[in-house]
């Protein structure tokens, strides 16, 4: 294939093509703040057994006194799918390659301990997937089909869209003719080098799907007892989980089983001057771009971590925006359709005569994930840095 970077390189030698991971605004000053996040030192990830309970407030009471594990975010994923097993015997696990681990591991060792006729691999068919989880789930059992890729979710929507999201609505109620035991579990996000196929983040999509629960977990501790709860509620949940956190995010996980609560959002960092409401992987940029606001600009910022995305948690962010004055949101999913507008618009609704600036967006751009651009299309620390000046300054 003919490189058109040849002759760049032969006509002037003394330019290098560059393999920087963030976007060219990191130069100068502001470029220091760009580095590879340490999630080993992220203080919104449990790194001892006391910070499991300080930093995860709303973990049940009755395990407070539990023992916990170093673990990672597809370990945690792991051990939770293995409670829902051990508890719900009529729970199933399907999917491309389940069976094997999966692409991710999320699934190692589960067919050993519980058999080929509770997890196995089906064809690759994500609307056969679906529409075979939503049959599984009206028919009493706990459906746990795992979509291989977020991106691949597209073919099933109709399924998702026309048919579980109005199964209890359309049945009058019913108590067991709905898909309220089904849980669909994916992993999305951008991981460097997935591009069209395997970087997207497709949660915006699910906005005005009513009766569809999305949580999107940043760590272990959340992944596990959120996926614990999505399986024993009374809705069809998505779960998706970042796929660049499945190694790179770890923290002391409680070993006994649990449940968080869904719909609820968690206030990671108090402050008075402007909140940053996100989600996902983009908790860690949200850390980082809070620091440096304060370190910089002397400016306290109010972290929010959504966690369930759809339907979101307008209380929380309300009761926070009415006290900064200042909303700033962050997600890499594309400006338009995304979560950033739905937010957006209920601020300034509900939060007006409160607002000193108007909610400000910082997001990925409107465009394909491309290949060798990819880390320029998910926000940094600069731009999120920058999104809270303006916002300040405004």
């Amino acid at each position: 294939m003919k490189n058109s970077l040849l002759p760049l390189r032969f006509l002037h030698p003394a330019v290098k093509v560059s393999r920087r991971r963030y976007t060219a605004a990191s130069s100068g000053a502001l470029g220091k703040l760009n580095v590879p996040t340490d999630y080993s030192a992220s203080s919104y990830l449990a790194h001892t057994s006391s910070q499991t309970y300080n930093l995860h407030t709303d973990l049940p009471t009755h395990i407070r006194s539990s023992k916990t594990k170093r673990t990672n975010y597809f370990t945690a994923v792991n051990d939770a799918l293995r409670t829902i097993l051990t508890t719900d015997d009529k729970s199933l696990i399907f999917g491309e390659d389940v069976s094997f681990g999966g692409v991710f591991r999320c699934t190692s060792n589960l067919t050993d301990s519980f058999g080929g006729s509770r997890i196995f691999n089906t064809p690759l068919s994500e609307q056969g997937i679906i529409g075979f989880a939503i049959g599984l789930s009206t028919s009493g059992y706990t459906a746990l089909p795992e979509i291989q890729f977020a991106d691949y979710l597209f073919p099933a929507f109709d399924q998702l869209h026309n048919e579980a999201s109005k199964m209890r609505y359309r049945s009058g109620g019913a108590e067991n003719f709905n898909a309220g035991r089904m849980v669909v579990r994916m992993p999305t996000g951008a991981v460097g080098h997935g591009a069209l196929y395997h970087s997207q983040s497709p949660e915006g999509f699910f906005l005005g799907m009513q009766g569809i629960t999305v949580i999107i977990p940043r760590s272990p501790v959340q992944a596990k007892g959120l996926l614990i709860a999505a399986a024993r509620g009374a809705d069809p949940v998505v779960i998706m989980e970042p796929k660049i956190l499945y190694r790179a995010a770890v923290e002391e996980v409680p070993l006994e089983e649990y449940e968080l609560p869904i719909g609820k959002a968690e206030v990671l960092q108090a402050g008075t001057d402007v909140t940053l409401v996100t989600y996902g992987t983009m908790v860690y940029v949200a850390e980082a771009a809070a620091r440096a606001a304060k370190e910089r600009f002397g400016v306290s910022v109010e972290v929010i971590d959504l966690r369930t995305v759809r339907p979101w948690d307008k209380e929380t962010i309300t009761k926070s925006v009415n006290k900064t004055g200042r909303c700033v949101v962050v997600h890499e999913a594309s400006r338009t359709g995304g979560m950033g507008e739905s937010i957006a618009g209920e601020v300034q609704e509900r939060c007006f005569l409160r607002l000193e600036a108007p909610v400000t967006r910082v997001t990925g751009w409107d465009t394909h994930m491309p290949l060798a651009f990819e880390e320029f299309m998910v926000p940094d620390v600069v731009r999120v840095l920058d999104g809270i000046k303006r916002t300040v300054k405004y």
